[in-house]
């Protein structure tokens, strides 16, 4: 498994990729992902990745910058293919993009995720992301059933300790007198 920055190249396997997500998957991207124009659009773009087994994309992770005054936000996005849930390409994934976050000046970084998602908010939970916010009924998936939502936010300058532990800032090449 590669994580590579999606490019143009990129976008029909991510085409096919959203095309084999299961409804629920699709329930929780807030564009349209079955809609290829709105997928080409993120060539090119910056923060964006996907990690590919041979030439198929298996996942995809985006760090989207917020705008205005919380432009020192980013929020993350990141999905892995179904068959290949829970064997490290979504850490990895999320990993790969905390830290190309933080090398482009984010100060936080935010996901959401349905609440119910254990899997997802443990490992989560191991990158030093933490709870910040719980909407209840914010979530309606495709059969029109309520879901509560929740936001994780991992805060750079307080989770120092946490990214030492799981080697971020080692990958940053960041020195301890730099924080």
């Amino acid at each position: 498994m590669n994580i590579v920055a999606l490019g143009r190249e990129h976008t029909d396997a991510l085409i096919e990729f959203f095309g084999r997500l299961p409804a629920e998957d699709l329930t929780l991207m807030r564009e349209d992902v079955t809609e290829p124009n709105a997928v080409c659009g993120w060539a090119d773009r910056p923060a964006h990745w996907v990690a590919l087994d041979d030439t198929a994309v298996v996942g995809f992770a985006a760090v989207r910058p917020l705008p205005s005054w919380s432009d020192h936000v980013g929020e993350l996005r990141l999905v892995v293919d179904s068959a290949h849930r829970r064997t490290g390409i979504g850490r990895t994934l999320a990993r790969h993009a905390l830290t190309d976050a933080v090398r482009a000046g984010r100060r936080k970084v935010v996901v959401e995720l349905a609440a119910d998602q254990e899997h997802a908010l443990a490992m989560f939970g191991s990158l030093g992301f933490e709870g910040e916010a719980l909407l209840r009924d914010h979530i309606r998936d495709r059969q029109g059933n309520l879901r509560d939502l929740i936001m994780l936010a991992h805060f750079v300058d307080h989770t120092w300790s946490s990214m030492d532990t799981i080697g971020v800032s080692a990958e940053l090449g960041l020195e301890e007198s730099a924080r």
